[in-house]
């Protein structure tokens, strides 16, 4: 039966025909390459578009990078308040954009210009503090970071003086937030950050590790830095030759103010862990934001306190023992109260005093000619410290009535020895925000000026704009 289905298939199958052979398309006629443009000619273009391109970068780079580029005075602080309003928030993108542009030398740093002097020890700012040379008297007060994360970082902005802190013994959150506040039409700002810390166990292990990374760089271990075995002239703490590291410790909010042996364990417990780590030991005890804290400046128990840090700092596992400064407030301006301050630093043996912080008082800080919004009236009214340019008049007072004091000690004890005993050194911070004010603060007899609120408001060149009005101030007496 299959025999007829298979017929008729092919009884309906169309004949097969032989395939045509394909048809021959003429080829296009060849073109001769022109003699005009060499082949060589498109791999020049592409080597002058790729360096033009490299060229261009590299000029982003360089400007976007150094600290005498305008955009970082009048663009950056700006976006930074539009980006964010809370002024807490544009202080972590800060500290975390540096953090994280550092390790790429992506940061901005302060790059000498032609007429600089070839060596810093020559240069006309160049001081000599605890007997380290530094290249320059600027320094950068404790609170841009608090915890020890870019002082690096801050070091390439140009300072010779870079405080980190303040660090409790064991970490603490601080006061509720919102707790900093801007006062734009004076350049100001209003904090009760409450001494947040991540605790001293934290920060030493930061600071440890970049000693080590810094140690292994050199082929050295920990050891022979701290021991003195590594490059001349490189303080241990600092990492840099001219330079000074200064860390400040505090006391916990918890612990007792009443309780001055309870406030000596945390000092002397911070100066344990952190002293290795520093080039000075600066104790706070001027916040407004730490109840009690000021009351610790009374001269029996700040004696008390002094010494407890000085003899633990002596015990410092390493060559060089780091030198040991006190913060004290500007509001304890009262002669008798500055009197019992200077006292207890030289009972205690203290190295030098750091005036001053911020301010609970609110009268004289807006110039007459000043009009404050209803956002920084209130801002202004917040409770907690107030920093910024109307300081500058009352730094200015305290450092030379300071000075005075501190003199009339050290003639007073050299009257009780042979031997002239060593000038106590003297830090100014506060509304210190051009090279004037740097320069009259030097002059009324503090060895560093100090800048905080001028950085926030007047961007990463700060530094660098105030080293270069001193220097143009100092070329024109000459």
């Amino acid at each position: 039966m299959a025999t007829p289905y298979l017929r008729a298939r092919r009884a309906f199958s169309p004949p097969i025909r032989p395939l045509a052979a394909p048809k021959r398309i003429p080829s296009a006629p060849r073109r001769l390459a022109s003699t005009s443009t060499p082949p060589s000619s498109s791999r020049v273009k592409t080597f002058a578009l790729s360096t033009s391109l490299a060229a261009s970068l590299y000029l982003v780079y360089y400007y976007a990078t150094d600290t005498r580029a305008s955009f970082h005075q009048y663009i950056v602080p700006r976006i930074l308040r539009v980006l964010y309003p809370d002024a807490e928030d544009a202080h972590h993108a800060g500290t975390a954009a540096l953090k994280t542009l550092y390790p790429f030398g992506l940061h901005p740093r302060e790059r000498p210009s032609p007429s600089a002097s070839p060596s810093p020890e020559a240069s006309p700012l160049a001081v000599t503090v605890f007997g380290t040379r530094l290249t320059n008297p600027i320094g950068i007060s404790a609170g841009l970071d608090k915890d020890a994360e870019i002082p690096d970082a801050l070091f390439a902005l140009g300072p010779a003086v870079v405080e980190v802190g303040g660090c409790t013994l064991l970490p603490q959150e601080g006061n509720p937030r919102p707790r900093v506040f801007r006062v734009p039409s004076t350049d100001g700002l209003v904090n009760r950050y409450g001494l947040n810390s991540r605790g001293a166990d934290a920060m030493a292990a930061r600071l440890r590790d970049r000693l080590r990374r810094f140690a292994r760089s050199l082929g050295l271990v920990e050891a022979d830095i701290l021991d003195g075995r590594g490059p001349d002239g490189v303080p241990p703490g600092s990492l840099q030759p001219g330079r000074l590291l200064l860390v400040q410790i505090a006391k916990n909010k918890g612990t007792n103010e009443r309780d001055v042996e309870a406030v000596k364990a945390d000092y002397v417990k911070c100066v344990e862990r952190l002293a290795p780590y520093a080039d000075v030991l600066v104790v706070n005890v001027s916040s407004p934001n730490t109840p009690g804290l000021r009351d610790l400046q009374a001269t029996e128990p700040l004696t008390k306190l002094l010494s407890a840090v000085v003899d633990e700092a002596k015990k410092t596992g390493r060559a060089q023992k780091p030198k040991v400064m006190v913060k004290v407030s500007p509001d304890e301006d009262d002669d008798t109260q500055m009197e019992g301050v200077v006292q207890a630093v030289w009972m205690s043996g203290v190295d030098g005093v750091i005036v001053g912080n911020t301010t609970k008082r609110r009268t004289g800080l807006v110039p007459q000619d000043v009009k404050l919004s209803a956002k920084e009236k209130s801002a202004l009214m917040e409770e907690g410290g107030y920093s910024g340019p109307a300081m500058f008049d009352r730094t200015l007072n305290l450092v030379g009535r300071y000075r005075k004091m501190l003199d009339s000690y050290t003639l007073q004890s050299s009257d009780d020895s042979e031997e002239l005993p060593e000038q106590k050194v003297l830090f100014a911070t506060g509304g210190i925000t051009n090279g004037e004010q740097a320069l009259q603060v030097l002059n009324a007899g503090a060895s560093v000026a100090m800048v905080y609120t001028g950085l926030v408001y007047g961007g990463s060149g700060t530094i660098t704009r105030v080293k270069s009005e001193m220097m143009k101030a100092l070329m024109d007496k000459q």
